[in-house]
């Protein structure tokens, strides 16, 4: 009898460790779920900024175009040239 008392006895204490790291385990799955969602959440926010700054770039690298930096001065004569002979072809067409 006494040696199934203390089998019962170490089968409790067992249990007892046992539950005690299921809810450790359930508290740090807890933790780590809620790490993922912030992280999938950082994540979309970081995509969003990454779009909205490539479109600044596209914008700002059509400006400087535009206005003439150095490295586009070339291109920029001809575009503005371009668009003169539009609108010199378009005033011709209202004056017909």
């Amino acid at each position: 009898m006494n040696g199934l008392s203390e089998l019962i006895d170490s089968l409790e204490v067992k249990f007892f460790k046992l539950n005690q790291k299921v809810a450790q385990l359930e508290m740090k799955n807890q933790e780590l779920q809620d790490e993922l969602l912030l992280s999938k959440k950082n994540q979309q926010k970081q995509s969003g900024e990454i779009e909205t700054l490539k479109s600044q770039l596209d914008t700002l690298k059509m400006v400087n175009s535009l206005l003439g930096s150095e490295e586009n001065k070339r291109e920029t004569k001809l575009k503005i040239n371009s668009l003169i002979r539009e609108i010199d072809y378009c005033i011709a067409q209202l004056s017909d």
